[in-house]
């Protein structure tokens, strides 16, 4: 099956409208995407549109809409006589949904990004599945267990739907339900009772850099799409035609400002990770020191969130040097679990179960979908859920799973480490 191809064809006018506004809001930016274009693609004239919705927005939220209603019928299928057969299914409806309809994923991506409240109801809706999953009554689920199983999940389903990384689904399996950091405790104090230095504050090295600093604090605040250069360079206190000497377009400038702020990111933590931690402590403070820096700088992530509509090559080497530096760091290695093929259904990918690798860049991907979504909680949220509670409740399940579940019927719980 081709990419979103098991769509029905669109058979009416308004069916159309939203068909080719799927494919122009896939494949371009949404904010470079006009009526005028979308009826064109579809051969209507431009009347014809407002007959049916009232602008572009009114269009793009029926869409997620509709996302949402496939999405939770997906997961309305998930069930079994255990938690095993329930984690199968849960990553199974979750991947294959990514994997069967790539364009709606990247139209959701960005619509959850221009309007929060729909991240918020497709959270509603993966929450309950969640219940369902464990078993538990609304009030007993923690929101730790969410980031943990829908974050890990949801980060490594939409990179293999976008940017064609296989997933490890025995692997998925496997941390769902086992955890990563298997059998390894922490001591609270080492990580959250530190001294954090900001990074130093470079002198000031000329136009270039007066350049980045004004682009990255009017994207961040405005949007790239409401900034041009003339506002850029006034900021800057240059004329316009100086901006071109250092950058080709606005698009290479944001470039330039997700690479930095990557760079930032990596440098901060590196600098700050107390020495002596086990593994599992690492990834705890890692996790702690990314959203102190998000604190500390305020556009950061506004910028790789909107640059992944933008510049989404940019945006994908940035995670991918992420992923790089468990893979070359020794201290930062991800552990093989001691049997890899333990699943009854590891024949659906028999590759993981001998491959490391898989396993490995699984895993990867898994502990990047959690830091992506606690970064969300930190953004959207600062007032609200307590970051330090949240990553010692990560610290249950990235030890023991989704099994460590207070709530979980077919175990005994959390066994207390940490």
């Amino acid at each position: 099956m081709t990419p979103d191809q098991s769509l029905a064809p669109p058979t009416t006018t308004r069916q159309r409208l939203i068909a080719s506004a799927i494919d122009l809001f896939a494949t371009h930016w949404y904010m470079a995407v006009s009526v005028a274009n979308i009826c064109r693609q579809a051969d209507l004239s431009n009347g014809i549109f407002y007959k049916y919705f009232k602008d572009k927005d009114s269009l793009l939220k029926e869409i997620l809409d509709q996302v949402i209603g496939e999405i939770a019928d997906r997961l309305g299928q998930v069930g079994g006589d255990n938690l095993s057969s329930r984690v199968r299914h849960l990553v199974d409806r979750l991947l294959d949904y990514a994997l069967e309809h790539p364009n709606l994923i990247k139209v959701y991506r960005e619509g959850q990004y221009r309007f929060y409240d729909y991240e918020q109801k497709l959270t509603s809706c993966y929450e309950q599945a969640l219940l369902r999953l464990l078993g538990a009554p609304a009030r007993q689920i923690d929101h730790a267990a969410y980031l943990f199983a829908l974050g890990g999940l949801r980060f490594v389903s939409v990179q293999a739907a976008l940017s064609a990384r296989p997933a490890s689904r025995v692997a998925l399996y496997r941390i769902l339900e086992h955890g990563i950091f298997t059998d390894s405790s922490y001591d609270e104090k080492k990580i959250f009772d530190i001294i954090i230095n900001p990074l130093p504050i470079e002198p000031d090295d000329g136009t270039e850099k007066r350049l980045l600093e004004a682009a990255k604090r009017l994207f961040g605040r405005q949007g790239f799409y409401q900034v041009n250069i003339h506002d850029i360079t006034s900021a800057a206190n240059v004329a316009v035609g100086t901006f071109y000497k250092y950058f080709a377009s606005k698009e290479s400038c944001l470039e330039r400002l997700i690479d930095e702020a990557g760079h930032d990111i990596r440098r901060f933590i590196a600098a700050n990770l107390s020495a002596g931690l086990n593994r599992l402590e690492r990834e705890l403070q890692g996790l702690y020191l990314f959203t102190t820096f998000l604190s500390i700088d305020q556009w950061c992530y506004n910028l790789v969130r909107e640059g992944e509509f933008i510049v989404p090559q940019q945006v994908k080497e940035y995670y991918h040097k992420f992923g790089d530096a468990y893979r070359r760091n020794p201290a930062q290695a991800i552990p093989q679990p001691a049997q890899a093929a333990t699943s009854p259904a590891a024949n659906l990918d028999p590759a993981a179960t001998t491959d490391p690798a898989a396993y490995t860049d699984t895993a990867i991907g898994f502990l990047l979908g959690i830091a992506h979504y606690l970064g969300i909680e930190k953004i959207f949220d600062p007032a609200g859920r307590n970051i330090r509670q949240l990553i010692k409740g990560l610290a249950r399940y990235l030890t023991a799973g989704l099994a460590a579940s207070p709530t979980n019927p077919d175990q005994g719980g959390y066994n207390g480490q940490g």
